[in-house]
């Protein structure tokens, strides 16, 4: 697939979406997300079949290819479902080969231009959790450097990306990226906090119980509740 073809098939993918969903739907869609742009109106499931066709017939050559394709979606989008198509197109099988360090300044322009969590989660626990897993030697330090972006959801992304890691989980930037942001009044940063605790109560609930007493007081209330949710 030449990239030509490519935006053809983007082109294609983008009539669907528009000619889907309902109305009324889309109206309740973006009342619920406090959305500024607009919905099509398309349900969760009816949007994985709509995409399906389109993600099978999608071939990137290479990085580039990939990468525009990701971006024209993102930065184009004028419904929120286009930016979910952009990262069902992130995830794509035959961009596994991409999934490096390279990968992360994508990530970051996904991440502050996303800017709210049902956007921004997914590229945090799912792709850039996926790049830390792999090459952690590299992707650390760029984590860590979010850890104090002025950017708020960096600093979220910083805190939830290893959602995913459990055993595997690097203590050090967990605890780094939490103990930098406790005391932020924010609710995404907050939530964000209890949820990574949470997650890893998981594996290793006595950690997470000694962590939680040594923040004591500095630890807000929603992100103590959430730490502390199946452990007690």
């Amino acid at each position: 697939m030449n990239a030509a073809s490519g935006l053809i098939v983007l082109g294609q993918l983008r009539a669907s979406l528009a000619g889907a969903g309902d109305p009324d739907r889309a109206k309740a869609q973006q009342a619920y997300m406090k959305s500024e742009m607009p919905y099509y109106g398309i349900s969760s499931p009816e949007l994985k079949a709509l995409l399906r066709p389109h993600l099978l017939g999608f071939r990137p050559r290479n990085r580039a290819e990939w990468d525009e394709a990701v971006r024209t979606l993102w930065d184009g989008a004028t419904h929120r479902e286009e930016r979910y198509a952009a990262l069902a197109v992130a995830q794509h099988p035959a961009a596994a080969r991409w999934q490096d360090p390279d990968a992360m300044e994508l990530y970051e322009h996904l991440i502050t231009t996303g800017a709210w969590w049902d956007l921004v989660d997914t590229v945090a626990a799912d792709l850039v959790g996926g790049v830390l897993t792999s090459y952690r030697r590299k992707t650390t330090p760029i984590v860590r450097s979010w850890v104090t972006s002025d950017d708020l959801w960096l600093r979220r992304a910083s805190v939830i990306c290893q959602l995913k890691h459990g055993a595997d989980t690097d203590l050090d930037l967990l605890s780094y990226a939490i103990e930098s942001n406790v005391d932020d009044t924010s609710f995404w940063l907050r939530k964000a906090i209890g949820w990574a605790l949470r997650q890893y109560a998981r594996t290793d609930p006595e950690w997470v119980r000694g962590e939680v007493d040594l923040l004591g007081s500095r630890l807000s209330g929603l992100s103590r509740r959430e730490a502390l949710k199946h452990i007690g």
